[in-house]
């Protein structure tokens, strides 16, 4: 990571060129990083990672930042998910349509999480108008959080904003997870916080017997993260898609998307995206084969081999569902799919 000159108020607001990476609480300054296109096109994370190859960045004080965007457009497209659930690939999927530029996890809206919500509150609109930035007039930007944004997301949302919700249903979630190289890992360093969470939202959790219980806690945080969302916030366009079954039906499920999102494109552009590369490789690692047919096959694999604690694993979110209406909300959403 390299300093770059401070950049001009008209810098800021003009494009998207000057990314809003990173959000320092107590300083009170923003990272901005300097990006092009294909910086953003390539990019599969834009936390510190993107810092493995040199980048220009600067911290300027965020009442400047606020005060060089104000009152630009807000018509930032979201993309909030459980993860683990295809929002990368949907992300490039998406950006490759030429009026879309898409955004994919920028740290800033995790840093966004330490913060008060009072302060959260202020900075909202500042937010909005930094992701909504472009490198053309007639561009929108997409940006996808990371999942655990998505605690968050009723504050982010724009007033009448429209997002997508991305989810998978219990079983095949949980046993994706478990498929995972690094399951295990992963899921122990976020289960206390999960935990914690689910306790508050349910009033009682059982003790988690296996790493499939610890998955289904995972899948609960996102899951009722989402159906608050779709609570609080009636005045948005909030479109739900399963990706397992956007992966059975890649062109009519991605026009939806296309649609509610109101992505500027030919809808033959947006069906075409059903025949993309991508879908064939590992989309936050795009030199890896990755496929929905071994995806599928993952799944299987995990069922065959844990369906048991798979299956108790489901049980005990319906248990705990007795106590969240949200989590009950989001267990019969994927019952009625």
């Amino acid at each position: 990571m390299s300093s770059a000159p401070p950049p001009s108020a008209s810098a800021i607001v003009g494009n998207a060129r000057w990314l809003a990476q990173a959000l320092d609480a107590n300083a009170g300054t923003m990272r901005l990083v300097d990006m092009n296109t294909d910086d953003y096109r390539a990019a599969s994370f834009l936390d510190d990672r993107m810092f493995d190859s040199d980048r220009s960045s600067v911290d300027v004080p965020e009442g400047e930042v606020a005060r060089a965007v104000a009152g630009g457009r807000e018509d930032v497209r979201w993309i909030f998910h459980i993860g683990h659930v295809g929002s990368t690939l949907i992300a490039r999927l998406l950006g490759e349509l030429p009026k879309v530029l898409s955004v994919r996890e920028p740290r800033l809206l995790r840093d966004l999480l330490s913060i008060s919500p009072e302060r959260r509150a202020a900075l909202a609109a500042t937010v909005r108008t930094l992701y909504s930035r472009t490198f053309a007039d007639d561009q929108v930007a997409l940006v996808k959080a990371t999942s655990f944004v998505s605690e968050i997301a009723a504050e982010l949302l724009q007033p009448a904003g429209c997002a997508l919700l991305l989810t998978a249903t219990p079983r095949n979630y949980i046993a994706s997870i478990l498929a995972g190289e690094n399951s295990s890992m992963e899921l122990e360093a976020l289960a206390p916080t999960r935990i914690a969470l689910m306790a508050r939202r349910a009033g009682h959790l059982p003790a988690p017997r296996h790493l499939a219980d610890l998955a289904a806690i995972g899948w609960a945080c996102g899951a009722t993260a989402l159906e608050g969302l779709t609570e609080t916030r009636t005045d948005a366009t909030l479109h739900w898609c399963d990706f397992d079954r956007l992966l059975a039906d890649k062109g009519p499920q991605l026009t939806a998307i296309a649609d509610a999102l109101a992505i500027p494109a030919d809808p033959v552009a947006v069906a075409a995206l059903a025949t993309s590369p991508l879908l064939k490789r590992y989309s936050k690692a795009v030199e890896y084969h990755y496929s929905s047919a071994l995806r599928a096959e993952l799944i299987a694999d995990a069922t065959r081999q844990l369906g048991g604690e798979i299956e108790a694993a489901v049980a005990m979110l319906g248990e705990v569902a007795t106590g969240s209406p949200l989590l009950a909300r989001a267990l019969e959403r994927h019952e009625e799919a």
